[in-house]
């Protein structure tokens, strides 16, 4: 079948598979799929809090409330993926420090 993988990992060097290429590649999925979770999750917390009867539309506090709630969201999400980052470098400069001693 022509084009196969070559065509989705960028195997236009004649045939050859570039590593760094597909691992670029799946770190775009992992963060696409971990944004389209983020955002399912958001949704259906929001939905859940600010919707009392779903109807045709939504009414003015119904809009603030989903709005608010999307912010409060996204701003403890940040934070928390923020702090986490920080632990993982933190984890992993130890990690190297220690074994550069040995």
């Amino acid at each position: 079948m022509e084009g196969g993988f070559g065509s989705d990992f960028g195997g236009s060097s004649g045939g050859k598979l570039d590593p760094g290429l597909i691992m670029e590649q799946v770190k775009v999925q992992i963060a696409v799929a971990n944004a389209q979770e983020l955002l399912q999750r958001m949704t259906d917390k929001c939905f859940r809090k600010c919707i009392g009867k779903p109807g045709g539309s939504l009414d003015n506090s119904e809009q603030k409330c989903i709005a608010m709630c999307m912010d409060r969201y996204m701003d403890a999400w940040n934070t928390v993926s923020r702090a986490y980052n920080s632990r993982l470098r933190g984890s992993l400069t130890s990690e190297l420090g220690a074994r550069r001693q040995t």
